[in-house]
């Protein structure tokens, strides 16, 4: 069960609700942005320069670091054609790679059962957060969620097992629960399998905080916790080549000024702060993080926030990362925007594509539905 560090590590962070594109990577150089965000934009004196043209905002000065060393590569005017403009049809599409119809299987799924076709592992993949992304859904393949890594399962957070025998008898109590007398059908036995394989898992993911010391003080926040539990269960060596987790909400349709600022100054100090545990443990080349969002917002604001957009931008983040822009960020002119909104000019099913076989050295074309234009992230 135990794999070596040597296998890529894929770390996912969505940013749900729909990141604000124009306020994070700032086209500052664009009267046209000024124009169309007379309220609700990034003021020059809190501008931190990429270039003559773009700027980080200035919250986000530890992700500008790692953008200098070379170590983060910003994907620009990411999205799909027609965007919806709906949190859930969008990021359905995003899930399961199916733009024209409703997906079944999640495209994270496809690459868990890649890595590990024969379900041995069932930490494989490994969900931080409240439930389970769509993304890593797919029969036959066992994925463990955990909401927070410390006081994760039956096993661990119950005081009153003390011994192997204590710790069989409440895994086989709750096999029942999850056992074929559940019901029956198809759906029945996916949950009884997912059941069986969250407890197979407990008993297993319990030991990352056990064997885990860092001189890294994270942050108090949901999105600081989980990256340091993914730090945690990738340094215990259990195998996991796949972590999901999500950070938000940036459904910033009022007060975006103030809930944008604290989301960004959040992800990039945890952000920061788990490249720095990695580097600590020698581990820091085994890793990338991938950060994404559903859609861009409107280009011009509405006074307190931003509405549902269309192209968006995405970021990769490593070590073994080729650091630098990547696409062209999509112009503002009112002749090339759709309805009001930046369109998009490079698919993400490339994106992805560009991750799986660059970085986890798989076949992208069965995971995203075909051949799409790749770059050189990793």
């Amino acid at each position: 069960m135990v794999l070596t560090h040597k296998d890529p590590v894929l770390v996912v962070i969505e940013l749900t609700g729909a990141n604000d594109y124009l306020n994070t990577i700032v086209p500052y150089s664009e009267p046209l942005y000024w124009d169309n965000r007379p309220k609700v934009h990034i003021s020059q004196d809190e501008l931190l320069i990429i270039d003559d043209h773009l700027a980080f905002r200035s919250d986000t000065e530890p992700l500008k670091d790692i953008y200098d060393k070379g170590n983060m590569a910003i994907v620009h005017g990411i999205g799909f054609a027609n965007s919806p403009r709906s949190h859930f049809r969008a990021m359905d599409i995003w899930h399961t790679c199916e733009p024209d119809t409703i997906g079944i299987n999640g495209w994270l799924g496809h690459v868990i059962q890649d890595l590990d076709p024969s379900g041995e592992n069932v930490l494989k993949g490994v969900s931080l957060g409240q439930g389970l992304p769509r993304a890593m859904t797919k029969r036959g393949v066992p994925v463990t969620s955990v909401n927070h890594l410390p006081t994760y399962g039956v096993l661990s957070s119950n005081p009153g097992i003390t011994s192997e025998e204590d710790r069989s008898q409440m895994l086989n109590s709750f096999a029942r629960m999850y056992g074929p007398t559940i019901g029956n059908g198809p759906t029945m036995e996916y949950l009884g399998q997912a059941g069986r394989d969250a407890l197979r898992g407990a008993d297993i993911i319990r030991v990352a905080p056990e064997t885990y010391s860092s001189n890294v003080e994270y942050a108090n926040n949901n999105i600081s916790r989980r990256l340091r539990d993914v730090a945690q269960v990738h340094l215990a060596g259990l195998g996991t080549q796949v972590f999901y987790t999500a950070h938000g909400s940036f459904d910033t349709h009022y007060d975006q000024m103030g809930s944008h600022t604290k989301l960004w100054i959040e992800l990039s100090t945890a952000i920061n702060d788990f490249l720095a545990d990695l580097s600590e443990h020698n581990a820091s080349d085994e890793v990338v993080v991938m950060v994404y969002s559903e859609f861009g917002r409107r280009v011009r604001d509405n006074g307190t926030g931003t509405d549902h957009g269309a192209a968006g931008v995405a970021f990769v983040i490593g070590d073994r990362v080729n650091g630098g822009m990547y696409g062209t960020y999509p112009s503002l002119k009112p002749a090339d925007l759709s309805q009001g909104d930046l369109n998009p000019n490079y698919d993400f099913r490339g994106f992805y594509s560009s991750l799986v076989e660059g970085w986890l050295g798989l076949d992208p074309v069965p995971i995203v539905g075909g051949t799409f234009e790749q770059m050189s992230l990793v």
